[in-house]
C-alpha cells in the first residue's frame, strides 16, 4: 500500500519558555538591554550632534552678521575716512553736556558741541546743502559732501521768538560753501529778552560713524577747526 507524506512547510515556532526549559529568555535578557542602551546612545548622540550643530550655525550666522554691520558702518563712511568741521561762529566754546537743554545736553540729538558767540553771524562750516531750515529761523540743518547730518540751533527756546530777531541767507535745498553767510541773529535782542545764548552744533547720523573729536580750544574763530568726524 501506497502511503503519503505529508510535509508542511510551516516553520517551527521559536522555542517557548517551557520548550527551553525557560533559559533562553534569561539568556537573551542581557543582550536586549544592551541593544536598548545602544539605540539610546545612537538616538542621544544624533540628536546631541545635530542640535549642537545648528547652535553652532546659527552662532556663526550671528557672528557674520555682526561683522557685515561693521562692513556696512565703514563702507557709509568711506573707509573711516575724517570729515573736518570747521567753527560756524566766533566765541567761547563749551562742551555739549553744560548746555543748558537736556535734549542736547544728554546727546539724545546727537554728539557734537556748542558755542556761546561773540557775534550774532552763522555761516556755513562746510561744503553741502541747507536740509532743513525751520520758519522761525532759529536752527538749521546742514548736510556735508561726505554725508555728515549737522544740526545748529541758535540759542535755547528761541523758537518762541517766532523768527524775530533773525534773518536767513539760504533756504532749504540751497547748496552752500565753507564760510557762506546763512543766518544773522540780534545778539542783544535775545539777551534783552533773557534767552541763552549757546549754540549747539551736533551730528544727528551718528549711526554711520564712531567717533566725533572735539578742538580743545575754549575761544575759537569761524572757519576754525571745530570738529573730527570718524
Amino acid at each position: 500500500m501506497l502511503t503519503t507524506k505529508v510535509v508542511s512547510n510551516k516553520k517551527p515556532p521559536l522555542l517557548s519558555d517551557s520548550e527551553s526549559g525557560g533559559s533562553t529568555s534569561h539568556e537573551q535578557l542581557p543582550f536586549y538591554i544592551l541593544v536598548n542602551v545602544i539605540s539610546f546612545a545612537v538616538a542621544f548622540t544624533i540628536t546631541w550632534f545635530f542640535g549642537y550643530n545648528s547652535k553652532m550655525e546659527t552662532g556663526t550666522k550671528k557672528v557674520e552678521q555682526e561683522e557685515n554691520n561693521a562692513m556696512n558702518k565703514v563702507d557709509l563712511n568711506e573707509n573711516n575716512k575724517v570729515v573736518e568741521i570747521t567753527s560756524p561762529l566766533k566765541g567761547e566754546v563749551l562742551p555739549l553736556n553744560e548746555v543748558k537743554d537736556e535734549a542736547f545736553a544728554s546727546g539724545i540729538l546727537g554728539n557734537g558741541i556748542a558755542i556761546n558767540p561773540k557775534e550774532g553771524v552763522l555761516v556755513s562750516p562746510v561744503n553741502g546743502v541747507v536740509n532743513a531750515l525751520l520758519p522761525t529761523l532759529h536752527a538749521i540743518g546742514i548736510t556735508t559732501q561726505e554725508g555728515v547730518e549737522l544740526l545748529i540751533h541758535i540759542g535755547m527756546d528761541t523758537v518762541k521768538l517766532k523768527g524775530e530777531g533773525f534773518k536767513a541767507f539760504v533756504k532749504q535745498g540751497d547748496e552752500i560753501k565753507i564760510g557762506q553767510k546763512l543766518i544773522e541773529f540780534d545778539i542783544d535782542l535775545l539777551k534783552s529778552k533773557g534767552y541763552c545764548l549757546d549754540v549747539p552744533i551736533v551730528i544727528t547720523n551718528m549711526m554711520n560713524y564712531t567717533e566725533v573729536i572735539c578742538t580743545k580750544e575754549t575761544n575759537i574763530n569761524i572757519g576754525e577747526n571745530l570738529l573730527s568726524i570718524k
